[in-house]
């Protein structure tokens, strides 16, 4: 593929973003292109004003005290005065006007991309390649479009003064805006090929970047801090940062100094006709044909036009790199979910009067051809408290996913109240649905804002958020702190407040109560709960679930034990159900897990919860 058509390739990219600057500022859009055209025209009244100060002051010079040569100079350096004074004034206001659009942009954005960072589904975040978009599109988002639309501004104000520099060079010679154009072509050439290089580079060293990247948090960050200094990493991470970069700098380096030598050649070339030029120029004074004043212009003329054109030509080759970037950008608002609404919806029941079933599911999540839920049948009748045990990869805290619609199934169904769930809206279901998940955030907002997120469609009340964090055991937490609900939570910003996890397990099951939806899903809400804080919090949670139909995972076989129905999962498959006493006399899996914790409490002096 030629450069030209490779070129052309990225022109609807180009559109796409002149379009989207249109949308975002216009007023400022039409006064930065009017700007433009003015501060375009300027430099050729310059030109034309150094002509008539040079001849002027020749006239001044032969001719002594001459009274109308002395005004024509005068007159010829205020008008050039006033025109360099205009010229100042327009780049400031221009100056202004580019950082409005720019600030406008980068805000528009950023919101855009958070927007498609928040509905895609999350079977992109088990891809790398996802997040090589994504880094690709964050890091740049921001900044390509302006210099696209910078660029562009420069070419249009360039071009009109290059066109208005050739109409004044053409009365000495038609040939010598072609010769201008010429003594450019080996620099644009020269700055395509290289942007293109680097852009390449670029998308090859991604993963690079991230792995930098990745580094960097390490040393850096709060959370790993403990850790970096218990088991002595520092030096590891430091000196694998370390070589990354300097690959990468070097990498970056040779790109440069193979672009500094081919543009140096190329200058060469426009230098040795530029003298050529010149040369011309000054024998044709001397024969008679022009004055200084004619000479003057010529020289800023041409030596101006020479400049802007490889400016120009630069430009498009910025214009160029860029929307290569951008169309990293594009292509990851181009994304298409697979988890989306239905044509027409059916109606969300509002409470469940049969309950949750899993028909025959088969799930495995992308990338990964291992089935993680195989055949799976599992009824869960509504009203009722059931818990989910199993080892580690048994399936379980997948059934949260697939439930919440983050992923759909391969095969077979999930029903609520006899409805496939792919037949709700994705929003009403969720809504619908309260969770505590194995890893749960960690907000750096007030201990209220912490559960009020639980549900944002409602305005914060303090009694509810306090009734929430009462029933998760959150209150005797936050209470104790001088500024209670309004304590700073996370250590990010001043003044706030650092929990322990057991502390921050609590605030998120208080924002999962907060919700009070008629589905409740809890990923392991006792594992940071020593036994006694479990056993209060048991005893309050089967008052609580009443009116829900509530989904317990756990590895606890003691909260399991609260359960109405336990079903025990193993190699994504449900392999025993029942509750606790007939599982237990049952004498399979659950019955010799309960009598090896069993064992553990023991000895380790604990009484369990029940």
């Amino acid at each position: 593929m030629g450069r030209f058509t490779k070129f052309k390739a990225q022109f609807p990219y180009i559109l796409r973003v002149f379009s989207l600057i249109w949308a975002v500022s216009r007023i400022w859009t039409l006064a930065w292109v009017a700007l433009l055209i003015l501060q375009g025209i300027l430099p050729v009244a310059i030109v034309q004003l150094t002509r008539l100060v040079v001849d002027s002051l020749v006239g001044v010079l032969q001719g002594g005290s001459n009274t109308n040569s002395l005004e024509s100079l005068i007159l010829s350096v205020v008008a050039m005065g006033g025109v360099l004074l205009l010229q100042e004034l327009l780049s400031s206001f221009s100056n202004y006007i580019r950082t409005e659009q720019s600030e406008r942009v980068k805000d528009h954005i950023s919101e855009i991309v958070f927007r498609k960072s928040m509905s895609v589904d999350l079977a992109f975040y088990d891809s790398s390649e996802y997040f090589d978009h994504l880094h690709r599109a964050t890091f740049d988002a921001g900044s390509r479009p302006i210099a696209i639309l910078e660029s562009t501004g420069s070419l249009l104000q360039n071009g009109i003064t290059l066109f208005s520099m050739g109409l004044v060079l053409i009365p000495y010679g038609w040939w010598l805006p072609v010769a201008l154009f010429i003594s450019t072509l080996p620099a644009f050439f020269v700055v395509l090929e290289h942007r293109r290089r680097f852009h390449r580079w670029s998308m090859e060293t991604t993963k690079d970047e991230r792995r930098s990247w990745y580094y960097h948090y390490n040393l850096t960050a709060r959370e790993t801090a403990p850790e970096l200094r218990l088991f002595d990493l520092g030096d590891y991470f430091r000196e694998h940062y370390r070589s990354l970069r300097i690959r990468l700098r070097e990498e970056r380096l040779k790109l440069q100094r193979d672009q500094s030598l081919s543009e140096t050649v190329a200058g060469l070339t426009a230098l040795l006709i530029t003298g050529l030029a010149m040369i011309w120029m000054i024998s044709q004074i001397v024969r008679g044909i022009y004055s200084l004043g004619d000479l003057a212009l010529f020289y800023s003329a041409f030596n101006q036009g020479q400049k802007l054109m490889r400016t120009l030509l630069s430009q498009v080759g910025e214009i160029y790199v860029n929307s290569l970037f951008l169309s990293d950008l594009f292509q990851f608002l181009e994304l298409e979910s697979q988890v989306v609404d239905p044509a027409q919806p059916e109606t969300m029941p509002k409470s469940l009067q049969q309950g949750i079933l899993f028909d025959d599911v088969w799930f495995n999540y992308p990338g990964s051809d291992r089935p993680v839920v195989c055949g799976l049948n599992l009824e869960i009748p509504a009203g009722k408290i059931i818990a989910i045990v199993g080892v580690n990869g048994a399936g379980k805290t997948t059934l949260i996913k697939l439930l919440c619609r983050f992923y759909d199934p391969q095969q077979g169904s999930i029903k609520l109240d006899g409805t496939d769930i792919r037949f709700f809206a994705v929003d009403e279901l969720r809504q619908q649905i309260t969770a505590l998940f194995q890893e749960p955030m960690q907000y750096q907002e007030t201990a209220g804002l912490n559960i009020a997120f639980g549900n944002i469609f409602v305005k914060p009340e303090l009694l509810t958020i306090k009734e929430s964090a009462e029933a998760s055991g959150a209150a005797s937490v936050i209470e104790k702190y001088p500024d209670g609900y309004d304590t700073l939570l996370g250590k990010w910003f001043e003044s706030g407040i650092d929990l322990s996890v057991g502390e921050w397990q609590r605030v998120a099951l208080a924002r999962a109560y907060y919700r009070n939806a008629p589905i409740i899903v809890l990923d392991e809400p006792t594992s940071a709960m020593d036994p006694w804080a479990e056993a209060d919090w048991l005893n309050r949670f089967r008052e609580l679930a009443k009116g829900h139909t509530a989904i317990l995972i756990t590895h606890r076989f003691t909260t399991a034990a609260y359960a109405d129905i336990i079903h025990v999962m193993d190699g994504g498959k449900i392999v025993e159900s029942g509750d606790h006493h007939e599982l237990l006399n049952s004498g399979g899996k659950y019955a010799q897990s309960w009598r090896e914790q069993m064992q553990r409490w023991q000895l380790r002096g604990d009484t369990p919860g029940k």
